[in-house]
């Protein structure tokens, strides 16, 4: 059996916003059975993970939404989803256009996955990821979001009298590297603060700018041309 601890890797250590030896309630959605059992035997070989009914999802559950693509009803559904903050979502999904994109960042989805790339160590990465906060976005993804962010801040930023709140210079040094990829602890030790240092910094600022998750305060401070 796969086993993949709580920093997302198959390897030994937990880490830090996953409690040790407590698994994670997960909800699969997926639009028809077969989708949803192949979800659900991907993720049944993560120990860390413990799938839950739709009924019985609490706060500090990860959802697991598989579609062909987003639509208007898959919109809907991560809305409902993450209303209110208490689920987490990862979104599995065949293709996804920019504009589709920036739509799921927005809606809250914290984890986005390819299909053919939903692995059950891909797809427990992704929800441990989801469950401590983190965003995760396959590479081509954030490349993507990248442009599209660089596209709507030259747009935003040709508005007359258009003035952006501000983001400090430790905010924009920590939100580079989560769009970079790293995690709570290798920017503490890049940056030579404390994992709860990082973690408080990106909680401020998402409170501060009413962003839902760290992939939507990358998405913003790209757009705004913080990073």
């Amino acid at each position: 059996m796969t086993v993949l601890q709580a920093d997302g890797a198959v390897r030994s250590g937990v880490r830090p916003g996953v409690r040790a030896g407590v698994r994670i309630p997960v909800v699969v959605h997926a639009a028809d059975p077969i989708s949803r059992a192949g979800a659900v035997s991907q993720l049944k070989q993560c120990a860390t993970l413990e799938l839950v009914e739709e009924q019985r999802t609490a706060s500090g559950a990860v959802a697991v939404m598989l579609a062909e693509t987003v639509d208007a009803s898959v919109t809907a559904a991560l809305r409902r989803l993450v209303r209110g903050g208490e689920v987490r979502v990862v979104l599995v999904v065949e293709r996804m256009r920019e504009a589709e994109l920036l739509e799921a960042v927005e809606c809250g989805v914290a984890a986005i996955l390819w299909r053919r790339e939903a692995t059950a160590p891909r797809l427990g990465q992704a929800v441990l990821a989801a469950a401590r906060g983190d965003g995760d976005l396959p590479a081509d993804l954030l490349g993507r979001l990248i442009v599209q962010m660089g596209r709507l801040q030259r747009s935003v930023q040709g508005i007359p009298g258009f003035t952006p709140p501000g983001i400090s210079e430790r905010e924009s040094d920590i939100l580079r590297l989560v769009a970079e990829g790293w995690d709570t602890a290798e920017i503490a030790a890049k940056l030579s603060y404390s994992e709860r240092t990082v973690k408080n910094v990106l909680h401020g600022l998402t409170t501060r700018l009413h962003l839902r998750n760290r992939a939507h305060a990358v998405a913003y401070a790209l757009r705004e041309g913080y990073i």
